[in-house]
């Protein structure tokens, strides 16, 4: 198990221990126990206690659990706690509006122990009348449910990228004359998909179909597949899989087919013509590219295949060339252990140098946030001094002094002007207080943009794909804010959360906002993600021109 896994587990047997009742001390213990594990760099699975107890700043407590997950690979108290746990009322647990106090008031007060039965009693009115709830609770919760129904089955880009490239390098090793390539959401990038979809183009569709049956980490279903469809899962997640099948002369028209929105092939329609006459009528082409050109329509990347501002950037701008991982010079947004990262400055800096980047600003959190070990003016002085330090000693490579300010409820940043000024930028951020309508959200971020100090916004709505809906903001006003005030918008590239959300950049560069996409890295290694934030990125249409860290 590695760290990223114990560290859920603890965090898991905490919450279950609230959920029961259990002593405060309990819960800390196992609390205390995951957020030391999140502080150490390096991964403690299969580690002796000898070697546990070499490991710096390793509290013992700290060490006898991951030494009981590494010889069990569980915890005995969370199999306990499980065990008299409801799957229900488990699944409670991650809904927004709830945590383990108000779980347990609904359960032990409404015998409640499912989402159904909780939806339910939401309808009727039995929660508002709860003891500590309210009608606005209620709401929160019926929000809740009908998020997680709306994105039920769904996955992240990231999470379900790694499976289809997985096949469709073991496809093309086994079969390396096919004509094969991804479609569908994941081929546009799509920041959430509901399956894998790809097209081969070939003669040997039986042959190719065999060897997809027998593959271990597949699963065929036998009734929604056909003669030119396979369709199933991949058994780990149960991710669903459709690989269509046509003729190596038709692989580039079908392509286009299989790849574009409806909005998006809507433009090869014209003059009365259906989508498949027009098809139909361009002689065998040898890229996607002729089919373009043959439908008389300049080429659009497969990123941009949404029918929404394609046709735009291809003839107005003049088809420029979308933003590469390549255009990229360095990394804003980052965390180090002096809040809440798991590695230290030197080797957040170190890693960044040796992917080959030229600079990297540390934005650790604000005081304010002290649930992150948000840092102090005295840990401010203390980190700059060792950025000074490193400076001179990576150089040319650069440590920009930065922080991630929290954004106040009334809109102010945490810090005072002076404080503030010893930076050499500041990211504006909300993490608290995120149960607002969009006018007083709007607001609040409109006066963190308008402070003289703000040099970029983070993460716009606090969202958390598949998990929470962001807060509500008037995106044009935030945006026209941004220019007006000179400050740039961050692409968050954390697979989680993906925003500036792609459907707001084309506009944003109409108002001429330079766009930086950030990492918001909390270790060294999330500093790879990066390549989704350039992903969300090309959907928009940035280029490198409108990119800050390009």
């Amino acid at each position: 198990m590695d760290n990223k896994d114990m560290i859920a587990l603890l965090k898991d047997t905490a919450k279950l221990l609230e959920l029961h009742g259990a002593n405060p001390f309990q819960v800390r213990h196992y609390t205390k126990a995951a957020v030391g594990l999140e502080k150490i760099g390096q991964e403690v699975g299969g580690l002796s206690r000898e070697a546990l107890h070499k490991i710096a700043g390793l509290q013992p407590s700290t060490g006898k659990f991951i030494q009981e997950i590494n010889t069990t690979g569980t915890l005995q108290r969370w199999e306990e706690l499980t065990a008299t746990t409801p799957q229900g009322v488990r699944e409670m647990l991650a809904l927004r509006g709830l945590g383990p106090k108000k779980v347990r008031v609904i359960w032990s007060t409404l015998g409640i122990e499912s989402l159904p039965e909780l939806l339910r009693a939401c309808e009727e009115g039995r929660i508002a009348q709860l003891p500590g709830f309210g009608q606005k609770t209620q709401e929160t919760i019926q929000a809740s449910l009908a998020f997680r129904e709306k994105q039920a089955d769904k996955f992240h880009y990231a999470s379900a990228l790694p499976y289809a490239t997985d096949l469709e390098k073991q496809l093309r090793q086994a079969f390396p004359a096919l004509l094969i390539s991804l479609t569908g959401a994941l081929r546009r990038k799509m920041e959430v998909v509901e399956r894998v979809e790809g097209l081969i183009g070939t003669e040997q569709v039986h042959t190719v179909f065999h060897w997809l049956d027998q593959q271990s980490m597949l699963q065929k279903e036998d009734k929604l597949s056909g003669p030119f469809a396979w369709r199933g899962q991949f058994v780990e997640h149960a991710l669903k899989l459709t690989v269509l099948f046509c003729k190596p002369k038709e692989f580039y028209k079908q392509l286009i087919l299989q790849t574009g929105s409806k909005a998006h092939l809507a433009l090869f329609v014209g003059e009365g013509k259906q989508l498949g006459e027009v098809l139909d009528s361009i002689m065998e082409p040898l890229s996607e590219a002729e089919v373009y050109e043959q439908a008389k329509l300049p080429y659009i990347p497969p990123e941009l295949r949404e029918g929404q501002i394609e046709l735009t950037w291809a003839r107005e701008k003049g088809n420029p060339r979308l933003l590469e991982m390549k255009d990229l010079r360095g990394v804003f947004h980052s965390h180090t252990t002096y809040s809440d990262g798991k590695h230290s400055l030197a080797e957040m800096a170190r890693y960044c140098r040796d992917l080959g980047y030229e600079y990297i600003g540390i934005t650790d959190h604000s005081q304010r946030a002290v649930y992150a070990g948000g840092l102090t003016p005295a840990a401010i002085q203390q980190q700059h001094e060792e950025i000074d330090h490193l400076n001179k000693e990576l150089a040319p490579f650069k440590i920009f002094k930065g922080i991630e300010s929290d954004v106040l409820a009334d809109g102010d940043l945490d810090y005072s002007d002076e404080v503030l000024a010893r930076f050499d930028f500041v990211i504006s951020s909300v993490h608290t207080g995120m149960n607002m309508d969009q006018k007083k959200a709007t607001e609040r971020i409109i006066k963190a943009i308008r402070n003289p100090y703000t040099t970029m916004l983070a993460h716009l709505t606090n969202r958390l794909l598949l998990k929470r809906e962001g807060f509500p903001v008037d995106y044009r006003a935030v945006i026209d804010a941004c220019a007006d005030q000179g400050v740039v918008i961050e692409i968050n590239a954390n697979p989680w959360r993906l925003e500036l959300d792609w459907r707001w950049v084309a506009y944003a560069l109409s108002k001429k906002v330079w766009i930086s996409v950030n990492p918001d890295a909390h270790d060294k290694e999330s500093i790879q993600n990066m390549y989704y934030g350039v992903c969300v990125g090309r959907k928009g249409g940035l280029t490198q021109p409108n990119t800050f860290n390009a």
